[in-house]
């Protein structure tokens, strides 16, 4: 087996144990401190990666390389503003991404060693939470960015968006299968990454 097999296989496992649980604790952590404690009671507000785990979408991510976790549960209902509260819970997970991307941009801005296989594993654990980020803000359902989306819309409107978000959902797919959306989604994690290489530039 190839050292970029092995890499690849590495990052996998990665996202797994840790990027993935950190996304999800960050749904339930929102959620709890809006006022719904579902996640928290079914043990969801933990970065243990056992907790997160969805076993086929596990399998997919280490045979194919794209894969899921388990949803965290939330009640609106339970929400003061149900509406405001889903779109922060929402917005939660990603930004726990892009934060947890500028703290790896941060090391490795720091790390001055001479283990070339550390710089990598850095440097795609900063693209990775990127590209997490900028898909799950993607405004169609099941993303966290439909949430957002949904929020900002008039009543009447997000309505009808969410009656018919199977049909927002094949569009966006066909448009990653096809390679079209990749190109707009490109531009936004390399323009964040170069924003972040930028905001650390005084360490050298």
């Amino acid at each position: 087996m190839s050292s970029d097999t092995l890499l690849a296989y590495f990052v996998r496992i990665m996202i797994i144990l840790l990027i993935n649980p950190l996304h999800e604790c960050a749904h339930a952590w929102s959620a709890h401190k809006l006022g719904d404690d579902t996640a928290k009671l079914e043990g969801r507000m933990t970065l243990s990666p056992l907790a997160h785990i969805d076993l086929f979408g596990c399998l997919l991510l280490l045979l194919c390389g794209f894969g899921w976790a388990k949803p965290v549960p939330v009640n609106p209902n339970n929400f003061k503003n149900p509406r405001k509260g889903m779109m922060l819970t929402a917005i939660a997970g990603p930004l726990s991404n892009l934060f947890a991307a500028f703290a790896g941009m941060i090391a490795f801005r720091l790390y001055h060693g001479n283990v070339e296989a550390l710089y990598d594993v850095l440097t795609y654990f900063i693209i990775i939470n990127i590209n997490l980020c900028v898909f799950n803000m993607i405004p169609v359902p099941p993303l966290d960015g439909s949430r957002v989306l949904t929020y900002f819309l008039p009543p009447n409107a997000a309505v009808w968006f969410m009656r018919n978000q199977r049909y927002f959902y094949g569009v966006v797919m066909l448009l990653m299968i096809t390679g079209i959306l990749s190109i707009p989604l490109s531009y936004v994690v390399n323009w964040i990454y170069r924003l972040f290489i930028l905001m650390t530039n005084f360490l050298g």
